[in-house]
C-alpha cells in the first residue's frame, strides 16, 4: 500500500488546516490509518487513528478534541481536520497504515512522505 499525505502549509496560532491521505496499491480492509506527527528533536507521536472499516477513532494525545481524524472508502482517503492550532502543533505530519489500531508507530508498517505544518504565534 502506498500513502501520499498533502496540505501542510504555515498558519497563525488559532488557525485551521485539513490534511489528506490518499491511500492506493490494495485495499485496506481491516487496516487502521493514522496520523503521527514529529517535531525537531521530538519523538514522533500518534495524533490520531480510524479504522477503516466501521470508522471507529481514537485520539491519544493533545489533539484530542481539537482535530478530527475522517476517511470517505470509495475516494481512499484519510482527513485530519486540526482546529484551534499552537504552535506546539509545528511538525511534519505523516499518515500510515497497519493492520491494529495502535498508538506505537511500529505497528503500522506502510508510511506516506509527510507534510510539513508550521504554526505561527
Amino acid at each position: 500500500v502506498q500513502l501520499q499525505a498533502f496540505g501542510g502549509g504555515l498558519v497563525q496560532a488559532g488557525g485551521s488546516l485539513r490534511l489528506s491521505c490518499k491511500v492506493s496499491g490494495r485495499t485496506l480492509s481491516d487496516a487502521a490509518v493514522a496520523w503521527f506527527r514529529q517535531a525537531p528533536e521530538k519523538e514522533r507521536e500518534i495524533v490520531a487513528a480510524i479504522r477503516w472499516i466501521g470508522g471507529r477513532t481514537l485520539y491519544p494525545g493533545s489533539a484530542k478534541g481539537r482535530f478530527t481524524i475522517s476517511r470517505d472508502n470509495a475516494k481512499n482517503t484519510v482527513w485530519l481536520q486540526m482546529d484551534s492550532l499552537q504552535p506546539e502543533d509545528t511538525a511534519v505530519y505523516y499518515c500510515a497504515a497497519g493492520g491494529y489500531m495502535r498508538i506505537s508507530s511500529a505497528e503500522y508498517d506502510a508510511w506516506g512522505q509527510g507534510t510539513l505544518v508550521t504554526v505561527s504565534s
